[in-house]
């Protein structure tokens, strides 16, 4: 990618996704076409979802179970100028790295708008609502494909090691530095987790663990508490 930033890195964390690994890599060709580097770390995937990716990536590397390491690691060996930290369920707009690349000539960091596919009509409200909370207070969630200036990055220590909100975590960090640049063209995430699990159950799971953890409440203890958290705290 030829701009301000230069070579974007583009970091996927993956734990058994052999199901949506290979389209969800397809549809960044285009962006690694224009110079986009992919890195897809594998926390210990027993349904080859490593070996599908390793055709369709830059690099496949494997690294310990957890949520802020893998995605650390995967900045680390990557040689971007701006990194990307995408979800595999998550779908890019066709022009992302220039949204990004513009983004990041103004801010240090941002994320894009979010609209997510699923079966409930309720759940574009749901996105709309997660877009203008995150604007109103610039934290960003892990669904919505946060992007940052790599030197940025290093300079707030990357992601915490954290078994949960590391999403969040990592936004207080950010913010210290500037407000997050917000992309109107939404990237469009998987509603597996809200048809699976039922709208309303997911959604009032979501806002206990987004409570508890700004109560004070120690994300270890979260995620022994709920299990079954989503790996997003959106």
């Amino acid at each position: 990618m030829a701009g301000i930033m230069g070579r974007l890195t583009i970091v996927i964390p993956v734990l058994n996704e052999a199901a949506i690994i290979v389209a969800a890599l397809q549809a960044l060709k285009p962006l690694r076409a224009r110079g986009a580097e992919i890195i897809v770390a594998d926390g210990g995937s027993h349904d080859g979802t490593a070996v599908l990716a390793e055709p369709l990536a830059d690099r496949v590397i494997a690294v310990a179970r957890g949520r802020g390491a893998p995605m650390n690691a995967g900045a680390a060996l990557g040689i971007g100028n701006a990194l990307l930290f995408l979800h595999a369920d998550t779908a890019l707009p066709d022009n992302a790295d220039r949204l990004i690349d513009a983004a990041l000539a103004r801010r240090a960091w941002g994320r894009f708008d979010l609209r997510i596919a699923g079966r409930h009509p309720f759940l574009a409200v749901v996105a709309r609502m997660i877009s203008w909370r995150s604007r109103l207070t610039g934290v960003a969630t892990g669904d919505q494909a946060i992007f940052v200036a790599r030197e940025a990055f290093q300079a707030v220590g990357g992601f915490p090691d954290l078994p949960l909100m590391e999403d969040i975590a990592i936004s207080r960090r950010l913010k210290r530095l500037c407000r997050p640049a917000c992309i109107a063209t939404p990237v469009v995430t998987s509603g597996r987790r809200w048809d699976n699990n039922g709208l309303l159950r997911t959604i009032v799971l979501m806002w206990r663990l987004r409570l508890a953890y700004y109560l004070g409440v120690e994300p270890e203890l979260l995620a022994k508490l709920y299990g079954a958290a989503p790996r997003s705290a959106a």
